[in-house]
């Protein structure tokens, strides 16, 4: 059974060079290869969006995750400069000179932060992206091969 199907699905004729049966087919070929490609690349964009929605539900637990520990980091600290202000209290310190202690500290721990932040931000320019995004001139493909 299986036999006869394959007979069947060969053809008898044989296609010369210069038939338009020969240009007909070709152009079938190129028809369903074209087809196949844009079926592929759907597929693909497919896939693309799928992992994309993934990527930005992960990124949004993340971000809400990272909220949370903000929030109870802040929390923490809270509580730990209350007691450290207190313990300045018990040990004589008023309680204004205490909070305003505390106050200064946290000046200055931000101080020391922003300065970090302030040293990554180059980091954040794109420079290599940008360089390789420029054409080639002569000049700079000398200066690529002196490097």
């Amino acid at each position: 059974m299986y036999k006869e199907a394959v007979k069947n699905k060969i053809p008898e004729q044989t296609v010369k060079a210069g038939d338009p049966l020969n240009n007909a087919g070709v152009l079938e070929i190129a028809q369903l290869l074209w087809d196949e490609l844009r079926g592929l690349s759907v597929d693909r964009l497919q896939l693309a969006a799928l992992e994309m929605q993934r990527a930005v539900d992960g990124l949004v637990s993340m971000v809400i995750s990272g909220v949370m520990i903000a929030v109870l980091l802040l929390s923490a600290w809270l509580g730990a400069l209350a007691a450290v202000v207190l313990v300045l209290i018990e040990n004589g310190v008023t309680v204004s000179s205490a909070i305003l202690l505390a106050v200064a500290a946290n000046l200055f721990l931000t101080l020391i932060l922003f300065a970090a932040i302030r040293r990554k931000r180059r980091f954040f320019q794109f420079s290599s992206t940008l360089r390789s995004l420029q054409p080639i001139t002569p000049e700079r493909l000398d200066a690529e091969k002196s490097s």
